[in-house]
């Protein structure tokens, strides 16, 4: 009944009926080429792999499986998307102190700016291209990074796996930036125009074809590699940090294990681990943010334009203290949304205790 209910209220997508037939009460299958390093999940003993055992109870997605990568798919869009959407009257605030400090001098001023000339309703100008925009993001984001960080972990193997465990959530991250940037960049450059050009255009609609008249398709991804400079390492610090901490926290804050404790204890890390996160990826991500602004407001500007006009400095801190409350509150909401909603699926949280390479023994009883 319990799983009735769940799979009523999610993408049929994510529950078939040939994905539970090829489940037994104690194992999963294994492909071939990646039989040596996983071994198979036994309910009494404690699972050592650098990867996660399949569940063992039926209705539940076989982890990755087609299924698992459409529900990290799904909960990315969610997390993503509905954050992003959520902190609009911050963006828009933050755009604009980066295109005009003289106007915008501070948070409280920007909000009072925009109160007046553009009423409560401005606070949310530009909201369907930044929804539509991080929901593919997110999509691809988180994703291609489970994706990605199974792959290098099998190309790895499982010593090498546990040993440079950071290595493999750093170049999985920045693999699935890639392409999700260039899902975000056409929706980006618009939501940037229509936040700070008032009279541009009132959203995604009117302002994507006066956008491509004005500078063509092409110019829709003119802050693409600015975007890649922003991005990548904002989120190869947003999941390797998460990994990170979430595992110090289970090791030297929880006095217990990570399987022992509440789904409601976890979520909770998974916020606390996101926020913390966040708080590095707004710092090393934001001259590219400063670069990203100034390029999709002005018609025909470069980089240099924008150093000459922001300055060195300028670029490191123009808005920082905002980004920082912003990218933290998302971020760590973004990890709590994403891991209740894999949690809601059946799948386990992300992150936890450091794995331990399996011994010699282990790997030959495969």
């Amino acid at each position: 009944m319990e799983n009735s209910r769940r799979q009523s209220l999610l993408p049929s997508f994510l529950y078939t009926p040939s994905s539970f037939s090829s489940f037994t009460p104690k194992t999963f299958a294994v492909p071939e080429n990646t039989a040596s390093v996983l071994p198979a999940a036994q309910p009494s003993s404690t699972n050592k792999s650098f990867v996660i055992p399949a569940p063992s109870e039926p209705g539940k997605i076989e982890m990755y499986s087609p299924q698992f990568y459409a529900a990290c798919t799904f909960g990315g869009i969610l997390s993503c998307g509905l954050t992003h959407m959520a902190v609009t009257p911050l963006d828009l605030v933050k755009c604009n102190m980066q295109i005009d400090p003289a106007k915008y001098k501070s948070i409280s001023s920007g909000f009072g700016v925009l109160l007046k000339e553009q009423g409560a309703k401005g606070f949310f100008r530009g909201w369907v291209p930044t929804l539509l925009g991080y929901s593919a993001q997110g999509a691809c984001k988180f994703g291609f990074y489970e994706f990605f960080k199974k792959y290098y972990s099998d190309l790895a193997g499982a010593e090498n796996a546990a040993k440079y465990k950071t290595l493999i959530y750093l170049a999985g991250s920045a693999s699935a930036e890639v392409i999700a940037d260039i899902a975000l960049c056409p929706f980006e450059a618009v939501k940037v125009r229509v936040q700070t050009q008032p009279g541009f255009a009132r959203g995604l609609s009117d302002g994507l074809p006066k956008f491509v008249r004005s500078e063509g398709t092409m110019g829709l991804y003119k802050g693409l590699v600015p975007l890649w400079g922003r991005q990548i390492p904002y989120t190869m610090m947003k999941f390797a940090s998460f990994e990170t901490i979430v595992e110090l926290i289970y090791k030297h804050a929880v006095p217990k294990p990570k399987n022992e404790c509440s789904k409601s204890m976890q979520l909770g890390i998974s916020f606390a681990g996101g926020y913390i996160a966040g708080v590095f990826c707004a710092i090393v991500s934001h001259p590219a943010d400063n670069l990203v602004s100034f390029l999709n407001n002005a018609k025909g500007a470069t980089v240099g334009d924008a150093v000459k006009k922001i300055g060195v400095v300028g670029l490191f801190t123009r808005g920082l203290p905002l980004r920082i409350v912003m990218i933290g509150t998302l971020t760590g909401a973004q990890w709590g949304i994403y891991d209740a909603f894999k949690v809601f699926v059946g799948l386990p949280t992300t992150g936890g205790v450091a794995p331990a390479a399996p011994a010699a023994s282990e790997v030959a009883k495969v």
